[in-house]
């Protein structure tokens, strides 16, 4: 008998159709030869530091008196609950595996996790704890979850010793995760008195938010001129602004110049016009395709990810975890197939043997996000899940797509004799092509009609305008960071190259991975540092306190380190660390922590809820408000004072300095984005305090 240990019942459902006419006993199937039996995700956890350096008090509160702990060797046991005890299910499901790993008649297993790293090591684990005598060990890796892959896969499965340095990368990741989040959290904690949940990602990751925030809350705008001209010539208005700046006290050095360029003729030195074709965008990796829905949709990372999951385990889409936006040379026959499924569904497509396509080069462990060829009617999907699937089917089409989309490029050079040269560039659709299928955000942009030596009427003015501050991250520009946080902060194109993000994915400089970046961007909103409205990121009071308190301890955990812990772990995965190589870096770090923080005082029992920093005083009896987890309160509050402001009002974070104003003068300065939890439209408004001394809107 073979025995197939599935990481979810509903992975284990898929494997028990592929192979047909099996009975169901108590947490397993059995027939044809196998027995195919699942965990629930993680059956084990990692032991608390109370396994390794008991409390030497006796006592099970926290202490700095076992902290740092790292142990020699680290020990898993089965989950428990929030009160501290197993759950029954997770009991039960692991003695079912336990008996069937150690039945007589099971020659072999098989490790049926998710095909990525943790799914490697889930299963890993509950086999190593049934200590089974001596059996051949196999691996199915499924790229997804169709009846067809699922049988393919069972007749081709590897040993499972050649997924070694991918599971020791998964054993690192997790020791190196335990190490900063359980060291960490309890230190910062017991030094502050509010609980902080410090991680090796979540704090880079909050910070990023943090930093930007009080960039923009900062920032002073500065007046400049800029000067334009936008005149007529033969009936049509010719846009021309020059690349010279001039600060707010230069308005004389601006006009000057004015005068020169007016003084001046303005001639077409240069008119170019070709026809070319505009390549689709590539295939969706995990991030992209999040990017794409955050923005459109206004849909959560943790929402499509739970939907994209749901897609994939009823076989309609590949393996949603994937970084890379390319397919792997090996896949072709498969994709012809897949082609040919969605020629059904109308859409012109045909097989294209290109590297923007496939290349291996561009793949860590999956392919690109795609359809499978088991197609799903639109009855059969929830609304929202025919949002992301046919996100990823139209760009499918489009990649593939038999019809190209033509478009004709114009550039015209206008010169302004000896002072500068102007650079005009439009482009115009003439056949759509792709763009029929899959969205393309770019109008046509059509230049006036100027040839080869015309007269450009010209009048330049100087124009005042105002710098303004960077905008809040939204999940497409944090994704895109955290993809790559040494990149360059700039706009992300379609068909730009991506050597540089590839690169940075395959060395370990990414904040988090796509397995695990969105339960961690949720944690940072569970915990209430950051708010997620629409698709925009803003810190909360509760997350600057953290990130402020750490850096008061002088806990740096800011991208650089946390990115050389992520190339240790690409190390161990290409076979160049150990993961004890890895593991003994995270531990010189977080003893350097201790070693700079040892001084550091505990601060003020906060059983109050207050995180300190005064906002103002106080409009009822006078006494100092200050922040709060969950806002702003009053420090009189024991006196039966009950003044306090939410952190967030109709979807809308209250910054510090809003409320500062509002305490000082009744009124804050404008706030725009608020949400109507009714209507579920946005709104912009001052808050102010009414007669009462309660916050109201003033529209």
């Amino acid at each position: 008998m073979i025995l197939i240990i599935a990481e979810k019942p509903s992975l284990a459902r898929n494997i028990v159709s592929a192979i047909g006419k099996m009975n169901k006993y108590g947490g397993y199937f059995e027939g044809e030869g196998y027995i195919v039996t699942y965990a629930f995700g993680h059956l084990f956890s990692l032991s608390d530091i109370e396994e390794y350096n008991p409390n030497p008090d006796g006592g099970k509160k926290w202490t700095v008196k076992n902290i740092p702990c790292f142990p020699s060797e680290f020990k898993f046991e089965l989950r428990k609950d929030s009160k501290g005890t197993i759950d029954a299910g997770v009991k039960n499901q692991f003695e079912t595996i336990k008996k069937l790993c150690n039945r007589g008649d099971v020659e072999a297993i098989v490790n049926a996790g998710d095909s990525d790293r943790e799914g490697e090591i889930i299963i890993r684990i509950c086999v190593e704890k049934s200590t089974p005598k001596e059996k051949a060990f196999k691996r199915l890796w499924l790229p997804d979850q169709t009846k067809e892959t699922i049988t393919e896969a069972l007749k081709s499965m590897k040993d499972e010793c050649e997924y070694e340095n991918l599971a020791n990368e998964g054993f690192a990741r997790t020791y190196i995760d335990w190490l900063y989040g359980v060291n960490l959290t309890r230190f910062a904690t017991l030094k502050t008195g509010a609980l902080l949940r410090v991680g090796r990602v979540i704090v880079p990751i909050v910070k990023a938010i943090y930093d930007r925030d009080m960039t923009i809350r900062n920032f002073a705008p500065e007046k400049y001129y800029s000067i334009i001209s936008n005149e007529k010539t033969n009936g049509e208005e010719v846009e021309l602004i020059s690349k010279e700046k001039f600060s707010n006290k230069e308005l004389d050095k601006a006009n000057k110049l004015c005068l020169e360029y007016n003084e001046k003729q303005a001639i077409v030195t240069h008119k170019k016009t070709k026809k070319d074709t505009l390549s689709p965008g590539k295939l969706y990796s995990l991030t992209k395709l999040q990017n794409v829905l955050g923005k459109k949709y206004k849909m959560s990372m943790e929402v499509s990810l739970k939907l994209l999951q749901g897609l994939y385990e009823k076989g309609y889409v590949t393996y949603p975890r994937t970084n890379s936006e390319y397919l792997a040379v090996a896949e072709k026959d498969k994709i012809k197939s897949i082609i040919g499924a969605v020629k059904s569904l109308g859409y012109p497509v045909k097989f294209k043997d290109k590297k923007s396509i496939f290349d291996d080069s561009k793949i860590e462990s999956h392919s690109a996000l795609t359809p499978t060829y088991k197609i799903p009617s639109k009855s059969v999907l929830t609304e929202d899940e025919y949002k992301v699937y046919g996100t990823i089917m139209r760009r499918f089409a489009a990649v593939f797509c038999s019809e190209e989309c033509e478009i004709e490029k114009t550039e015209i050079k206008i010169s302004i004799e000896g002072k500068e040269d102007f650079l005009l560039k439009g482009t115009i659709i003439i056949a759509p092509g792709w763009t029929k299928y899959d969205d393309y955000g770019k109008k046509d942009k059509i230049l006036p009609n100027l040839s080869v030596g015309d007269r450009v009427n010209i009048l330049f003015k100087p124009v005042e305008k105002e710098t303004t501050p960077p905008k809040h991250y939204t999940i497409e520009t944090l994704n895109n960071y955290l993809k790559n946080p040494f990149k360059e902060d700039k706009a992300n194109t379609e068909n730009e190259s991506d050597e540089e993000d590839y690169r940075a994915i395959f060395e370990g400089l990414e904040l988090g991975t796509e397995a695990t970046r969105t339960g961690i961007i949720d944690n940072a909103r569970k915990s209430q540092y950051i708010l997620l409205n629409k698709d925009v990121y803003t810190i909360l009071p509760a997350g600057e306190y953290l990130i402020e308190s750490l850096e008061r301890m002088n806990i740096s955990m800011d991208k650089y380190k946390t990115s050389e812990l992520g190339k240790a772990l690409k190390k161990v995965y290409r076979g160049e660390y150990t993961i004890k190589d890895s593991v003994k870096l995270a531990e010189e770090e977080i003893r350097k922590v201790f070693e700079n923080s040892k001084d550091i005082k505990p601060e003020k029992s906060t059983d109050s809820g207050f995180l300190g920093d005064g906002v103002g005083n106080c409009p009822l009896c006078n006494k100092e408000v200050r922040r709060t987890k969950f806002g702003y309160g009053c420090s009189g509050y024991k006196e039966g004072c009950k003044f306090g402001v939410s952190a967030v009002i109709c979807g809308r974070a209250i910054s510090m300095n809003n409320m500062k104003n509002l305490l000082k003068t009744g009124k804050t300065y404008k706030i725009e984005g608020f949400v109507s939890p009714k209507s579920g439209k946005t709104f912009d408004a001052f808050l102010k305090l009414d007669e009462n001394k309660k916050v109201v809107f003033e529209f």
